[in-house]
């Protein structure tokens, strides 16, 4: 079992940065790619960002490519996401996500990602 737990959201103007982390306990997180995704209000839970096991392979959706940058620190047991020139429209609770059964890729689908930490608030004044 995996518990994740994801921090460093707040409010910020537009064109500011943030930057999430997600904190996993769980003896195998390193084997586990690792996803970020994000939901507004009545709207459905979209890919943000996707690494696998060792960080060598990133994805980005269209709407942060580069904007948004994913990391990881294995032995820390820590995901990050760096949000840049952040818009109104990044405004959602963000969530980290594991994928225990494909390591070496990266998926952008919910369904695949079998551990979620509880989300993050990220609000962006304009």
């Amino acid at each position: 079992q995996v518990q994740l737990v994801e921090s460093g959201g707040g409010l910020v103007q537009a064109g500011g940065s943030l930057r999430l982390s997600c904190a996993a306990s769980g003896r195998t997180f390193s084997r586990y790619a690792m996803g970020w995704f994000r939901q507004a209000p009545g709207k459905e839970r979209k890919f943000v960002a996707g690494i696998n096991w060792s960080g060598g392979s990133t994805y980005f959706a269209d709407s942060v490519k580069g904007r948004f940058t994913i990391s990881r620190d294995n032995a820390k047991n820590t995901v990050y996401l760096k949000m840049n020139s952040l818009k109104p429209e990044d405004t959602a609770v963000y969530y980290c996500a594991a994928d225990s059964r494909r390591s070496g890729w990266v998926t952008i689908a919910t369904i695949a990602y079998d551990y979620w930490g509880q989300g993050t608030q990220v609000t962006v004044s304009s």
